[in-house]
């Protein structure tokens, strides 16, 4: 498939912004990571390390191309991989490392860089949530071999879905090229017409007091297929389905192109939502993350911990609080079949531990600090976790 001039001119706006030279646009964030995979050679046989808390969505490549996700466990204030955990995990037939900013906090990328450079094992960056974000001041996406964002409704810059993979490397760039020229199919006129819909709804009736129901609307839709969903039925499978490799539409790229001028925008009130929730949380006692001073995290959604997730989910449409539920389950969302992806529960106990807590908060440009404030009242009210409590 040839690239039309719309979709190549987002891929050089969005290489310029990164400060790559390299990039190549795709209809989910998940075919661009299935195409870095593919083009580094990950195939049958082979085992990809990345943390057991993370979308089911990422995990789908690493089975398509016929290797096995190996998880590894998280810390409990960042949510990232632990470095360690990673050299523990390496096999003779481990063949790549997928380093994931959790909710955008950049992993410790020096560790991480330095076994996969010790052990010949290439670093491939997720950022579909950190846009923005930087390790001691390189931007999260460029310090791997690889890396790949995406543009889903709920991440940090979006044209609805979408997304993109980046790389230095021109040998590998070179061979995504070959390979999305060689399979990569184009979306149809209906797809893509009802995608650029979505997009019109989603502008004018998506508020954070409408959130909640919008949502439950949204997937039901989904369901019986009047809307274009992030994630299909048969995504909950490691079976790869038709017209998987899919590039990006026209109209999503010239959304991406609107989206690319307001990157700074948004990045600047993101960072002031973090500071506005941790001055709130703070106030009501709750722990916040001590972070070192080289990491300058851009979050997609402000994490928190709550005494009673199960409760805290029920009510917040009521109350009209757009809470985030990331991650339901180590491979999100709570239908996913974990033992169909190699996943045995006790693999990971602090992403599990996690999973049971952790709710978010709305960090979009439509949240404001009214919004902060109905979010910390509304979690403060559910309370939380005890130190050391389950």
């Amino acid at each position: 498939m040839t690239q039309s001039a719309a979709v190549r001119a987002f891929e050089d706006a969005f290489a310029r912004w990164v400060g790559l030279p390299h990039a190549f646009a795709f209809w989910k964030g998940r075919v661009a990571l299935y195409a870095i995979l593919r083009s580094l050679g990950v195939g049958v046989g082979d085992e990809v390390i990345l943390p057991g808390y993370t979308c089911v969505m990422n995990v789908n490549p690493i089975k398509y191309v016929g290797a096995t996700p190996i998880y590894a466990d998280i810390e409990p204030l960042t949510y990232n991989v632990i470095p360690d955990l990673i050299e523990k995990a390496i096999t003779p037939r481990t063949k790549a490392i997928i380093a994931q900013h959790t909710y955008g906090y950049p992993c410790e990328m020096d560790e991480i860089l330095e076994i996969g450079r010790r052990r010949g094992l290439p670093v491939i960056e997720d950022c579909c949530l950190s846009l923005g974000s930087t390790y001691k001041g390189r931007l999260c996406g460029t310090m791997g071999v690889a890396a790949y964002w995406s543009f889903q409704w709920n991440k940090p810059f979006t044209m609805g879905l979408g997304g993109v993979a980046c790389t230095a490397d021109r040998e590998l760039a070179g061979r995504i090229e070959s390979l999305c020229a060689e399979s990569l199919v184009r979306p149809s006129a209906k797809t893509a017409g009802m995608l650029a819909l979505q997009r019109t709804i989603y502008r004018a009736f998506i508020y954070p007091r409408t959130t909640a129901l919008a949502t439950r609307l949204f997937r039901w839709l989904t369901r019986v297929g009047l809307v274009v969903g992030s994630s299909s039925t048969e995504e909950f499978s490691p079976t790869m389905p038709d017209g998987f490799f899919m590039g990006m539409s026209d109209s999503q790229a010239k959304a991406g192109l609107r989206q690319t001028r307001k990157i700074d925008r948004n990045i600047s009130h993101r960072r002031r939502m973090r500071q506005l929730y941790e001055e709130l949380l703070r106030e009501r006692n709750c722990p916040v993350v001590d972070l070192p001073e080289y990491v300058d995290p851009v979050l997609v959604r402000y994490p928190v911990r709550v005494a009673d997730k199960a409760r805290a989910v029920a009510e917040a449409p009521g109350r009209l609080v757009e809470l985030g539920t990331w991650f339901e389950c180590p491979l999100h969302p709570i239908e996913t079949p974990m033992e169909a992806y190699d996943y045995i529960v006790g693999m990971c106990p602090e992403a599990e531990k996690a999973c049971r807590e952790v709710v978010n908060l709305p960090m979009h440009v439509r949240a404001a600090r009214r919004t902060a404030r109905r979010s910390v009242e509304f979690v403060a009210g559910i309370g939380w976790p005890e130190e050391g409590g389950e």
